[in-house]
């Protein structure tokens, strides 16, 4: 779908579960000298501005980062710092953004946006050598591209789910891409609904025995999105500690789901 545009989430209690995760992976996989490909196929437009319309009328950015004070000693709050050095107190980093700030010289970006004018944004903010940017279906784009150079990597995966069949289509999608690029860590974002639809992407992922780790939210809004789900697969040694250190880290904001317990599981 493209009428999804992030910059009305941005900063929010699921950007915050997803990238501190994302952030304390990255710091994981950039501990040996060796580079690793960093790809994503929803890759929005990689810089957000918490002061604007769009972040105002939804109010997550207040009900997330707002609440927080990273500090230098996280993977995040180095990123975090590091933009807003670039950018301004009310810069956000997407994804994208936050990958490139904790990447080194000998590791790569593959990005996917099919949106034109996120697509146009994302290009204004990370176009430069080492960095790929496609404007096309992020799942049509990365198994055409895989397995990229360096094959060491790390993919989020996180459509915006809008139709119902986004579900089973994104677990389809993660199989096959784990076939041909086995040496690729995944990590996958999917929403918390009343309708609990991510059901189906759990099961359609079993067979792979990601790490599960879901998140509510500290203030949940009336309607909607009540927590964040991410599933690991082809998890690095480690990696379960990455889900503790994030729920650490936005105490003030993340809290686990009521029948949840307060830890990643094997599905």
């Amino acid at each position: 779908m493209l009428s999804y545009q992030h910059a009305y989430h941005a900063g929010g209690p699921a950007d915050l579960h997803k990238h501190i995760v994302l952030a304390e992976l990255l710091a994981r996989l950039t501990q040996k000298p060796r580079g690793i490909t960093y790809a994503e196929t929803h890759a929005g437009r990689g810089l957000y501005d918490l002061g604007s319309a769009e972040a105002a009328r939804t109010g997550e950015a207040a009900a997330g980062i707002a609440r927080l004070a990273p500090g230098p000693d996280t993977a995040f709050g180095r990123a975090l710092a590091a933009v807003r050095a670039a950018h301004g107190a009310a810069a956000y980093p997407g994804s994208p953004l936050l990958a490139r700030a904790l990447l080194r010289s000998q590791d790569r970006l593959l990005l996917a946006e099919l949106h034109p004018a996120e697509h146009a944004a994302l290009r204004a903010s990370l176009a430069r050598p080492g960095v790929a940017i496609h404007r096309r279906d992020g799942f049509e784009a990365l198994l055409g591209l895989a397995p990229p150079e360096p094959r060491r990597g790390l993919l989020l995966v996180d459509p915006s789910y809008e139709v119902k069949t986004d579900y089973v289509a994104t677990a389809a999608f993660v199989r096959r891409l784990v076939a041909k690029w086995p040496e690729a860590t995944l990590l996958v974002w999917y929403p918390l609904l009343p309708a609990a639809r991510h059901g189906s992407l759990l099961a359609g992922l079993a067979p792979l025995s990601p790490l599960v780790d879901e998140a509510g939210f500290v203030a949940p809004p009336a309607r909607g999105m009540t927590g964040s789900g991410l599933a690991l697969v082809n998890a690095p040694h480690g990696a379960g500690d990455a889900f503790a250190s994030a729920r650490a880290q936005a105490a003030g904001v993340l809290t686990p789901p009521a029948d949840r317990p307060p830890r990643a599981r094997r599905r």
